[in-house]
């Protein structure tokens, strides 16, 4: 039988951050490193053919790179979970009044009295003792856990979609007019792409969507500099 929530109605978002924050990350870099790649190139070479193939090579490499980088990199964390809990299984089996001790106290700074905190954990170590370190001690939980799988496919997917948005607008505005059309559209998707990022975690919606905004401009902003300044296709 399910637990019964003591607010149904306000369920917790936390259990979201994982996938969450690997697709925010991917949305944010695709849009913002093809905007910024396409004025880089546009700034320094107007021309439409060249602008579309570079925005093109962009999105590619970028989504590879996204979902390569997230796989390794959760695949790290998720090797040092491993190994901590494996360890802490062992630790277990070899001095389990120790490890009983560490848990009762634990609790005891979480605000128990001592004799309440040895009983807790002792009844929790009787039920299971492992769940009960890693979650207490090493404050690991399920919910949390790394999934590389999830965040490479998130990132890729998020980053490819975002990044077909600036992309899309380059193809179709005018040659003389690509920079300005690019910028705007890229500061729409990123507004939206920071309040729907908010609202699905629940966070305050004008501050994450400023966020995203003034540091996707800048980022604009910087690469086109270089385009200018060196007045090179890259």
């Amino acid at each position: 039988m399910p637990e019964a929530s003591a607010h149904p109605g306000e369920p917790h978002y936390i259990t979201r951050s994982g996938w969450l924050r690997a697709a925010v990350l991917g949305a944010n870099d695709g849009v913002v490193s093809v905007s910024s790649l396409i004025i880089g190139v546009a700034a320094a070479n107007p021309d439409p053919g060249t602008v579309v193939i570079a925005g093109i090579a962009g999105l590619s490499a970028g989504a590879m790179s996204m979902a390569a980088g997230e796989y390794v990199s959760v695949s790290s964390q998720s090797d040092t979970e491993k190994a901590d809990v494996s360890r802490e299984k062992s630790a277990l089996q070899e001095f389990p009044e120790e490890e009983l001790a560490e848990l009762a106290a634990i609790y005891q700074e979480k605000g128990l009295s001592e004799k309440t905190a040895l009983v807790v954990a002792r009844e929790l170590t009787e039920k299971d003792a492992l769940a009960a370190h890693v979650r207490d001690e090493l404050g690991l939980s399920e919910a949390h856990a790394a999934n590389p799988l999830q965040a490479a496919f998130t990132s890729a997917v998020t980053f490819s979609v975002a990044a077909a948005i600036p992309l899309l607008a380059a193809f179709a505005a005018p040659a003389n007019s690509i920079i300005p059309v690019v910028l705007v559209v890229t500061v729409i998707a990123l507004a939206a792409l920071g309040a729907l990022g908010a609202r699905a975690g629940a966070a305050p919606v004008l501050r994450a969507t400023l966020r995203v905004v003034v540091w996707g401009v800048f980022a604009m902003a910087v690469t086109a500099g270089v385009g200018w300044l060196f007045g090179v296709a890259v």
